[in-house]
């Protein structure tokens, strides 16, 4: 079997089509230049992760040179489907079908996710009987899934972007007579309000931590 894969889901960086609900604060192109910046940060720290497998599920097609050029030593996938459910799904088949012993989908927009949460990710999921590790985000949806197999009941008509996202998955895990392991919640950067809560979070020292999207502010007045 080949080590987990982690895999992060991510759009090419391009003004008008990422983080259009940062904008107004910001401009359409610094809204897709701090989500640039947020990706750079999420391949930096899943680089860290030496037992793993990196890997970019994608999108749109036309974008993989970006991610080519940007993370040359990750596993790129294109993602396929007509939403989030599908895409994540067909993501983890695919990795699957490499061979892969647990797969994980990681969001791109948490550049101030602890890596030790990852860490631990991978430890559950090696746990016996650990068959689901969920990262539930503070906004009810999740920052994180890993499992051992393929389950698309988990993906199929699920309501994205709202507050039942977890407990819906839990509900269905459930039912399928899965246990799962959950980590603590952190906080997505969707709106004028994570973006205030994102820049207070980086105001202090944190070394090295978030790198790049810690230039982005001290460059810029939000």
């Amino acid at each position: 079997m080949r080590p987990n894969a982690v895999t992060i889901m991510a759009k090419a960086p391009r003004a008008g089509e990422v983080k259009t609900r940062l904008s107004p604060p910001l401009s359409a192109r610094d809204a897709a230049e701090l989500y640039r910046c947020f990706l750079l940060d999420k391949i930096e720290q899943v680089r860290t992760l030496t037992a793993a497998s990196p890997a970019i599920a994608y999108t749109p097609p036309d974008g993989r040179g970006f991610f080519e050029g940007v993370a040359p030593d990750f596993l790129l996938v294109p993602q396929r489907g007509p939403d989030l459910g599908a895409r994540l799904a067909n993501s983890f088949e695919h990795l699957f079908t490499l061979g892969h012993a647990a797969v994980f989908a990681i969001d791109s927009d948490t550049p101030t996710l602890p890596t030790a949460f990852l860490e631990q990710a991978l430890d559950l999921i090696a746990t016996p009987g650990i068959d689901l590790v969920l990262g539930p985000s503070e906004d009810g949806g999740y920052y994180l899934i890993g499992l051992r197999a393929l389950y698309r009941e988990l993906f199929e008509d699920m309501p994205w972007s709202t507050a039942q996202v977890v407990p819906e998955t839990f509900r269905r895990a459930e039912g399928k007579g899965l246990k799962v392991a959950a980590l603590p919640p952190w906080f997505d950067i969707d709106t004028p309000k994570d973006l205030k809560q994102l820049a207070a979070s980086l105001a202090g020292p944190g070394g090295n931590a978030a790198r790049h999207t810690r230039r982005f502010f001290m460059e810029r007045t939000i």
